[in-house]
């Protein structure tokens, strides 16, 4: 059937041809955004200039997206936790502290947070959440738990690849560490953390967040280990102490979280 003169529909050999051409440069987004694209730009008569300005600007938008989404995958992260559902207000952190964390400038100094106090006052929470931001950044990141570390410890000491098991990690910008001293620690995992530590003092940041204050590390494993691991965890670091009541257990009691029963 013949479309009706002033149809403004773009014409659906041209619309066949661009998805072709478009699949072959594996130009995804430019394939979908085409035909509605097409259809704007002839009903408002725009310059070919300006549709070819929109459609690589749905390129360019698409493929940052999709870079973000895998490298939020490739991250790990637990919980899924952002700043979009952190409340500074209710941290004991200082909202000029806050600020110059979600800034992310220190990851840039190769600088390490440290964060640390009781169960429940915002600590994982926090570092996810920056976590989620340094990937929103364009930065790569990785989260590990510490008994994490010590596997990866055990698979490697099989064929004394130790060293070698630290090296890819290490090609992200921030490590994250959660919970240290929430259980004992394993001596493989000591060891890992130690490992990790080492091996990126002065090359990249770590972010650790733990019920005891570095300077209790030797409760948790052999005081020579814990003596070289916060030596170099800490001479460039930020520590960040928590205080308060658990945040967990207030909502718990003020009945948020759930769906009343009744």
């Amino acid at each position: 059937m013949n479309r009706a003169v002033g149809d403004a529909r773009p014409s659906e050999a041209v619309l066949a041809e661009l998805e072709a051409l478009s699949r072959r440069l594996r130009l995804k987004y430019i394939r979908q955004e085409a035909p509605e694209v097409c259809l704007t730009a002839k009903a408002q008569r725009w310059e070919p200039a300006e549709m070819l300005r929109v459609l690589l600007s749905a390129e360019i938008e698409g493929r940052e997206r999709s870079a973000i989404e895998n490298r939020r995958r490739a991250a790990r992260f637990p919980a899924g936790k952002t700043f979009d559902t952190w409340d500074g207000a209710r941290s004991s952190i200082s909202p000029a502290t806050q600020k110059a964390l979600r800034s992310l400038e220190w990851v840039d100094r190769h600088e390490n947070i440290v964060v640390c106090g009781p169960s429940g006052t915002g600590k994982s929470h926090l570092c996810e959440a920056i976590g989620h931001q340094a990937v929103t950044a364009g930065m790569k990141v990785v989260w590990f738990s510490v008994e994490d570390l010590g596997a990866l410890v055990r698979r490697h000491r099989v064929d004394d690849s130790i060293a070698k098991a630290f090296t890819p990690i290490l090609r992200a910008q921030l490590v994250i560490v959660d919970d240290i001293g929430l259980l004992p620690l394993s001596a493989d995992a000591a060891e890992g953390l130690y490992r990790l530590i080492d091996a990126a003092y002065e090359k990249r940041s770590l972010a650790i967040s733990s019920n005891l204050h570095p300077s209790g590390f030797d409760q948790l494993m052999d005081r020579t280990i814990a003596t070289a691991l916060v030596d170099r965890l800490l001479h460039h670091a930020h520590v960040l102490v928590t205080e308060g009541d658990s945040i967990r257990q207030a909502d718990a009691l003020a009945g948020k979280g759930v769906t009343p029963l009744a």
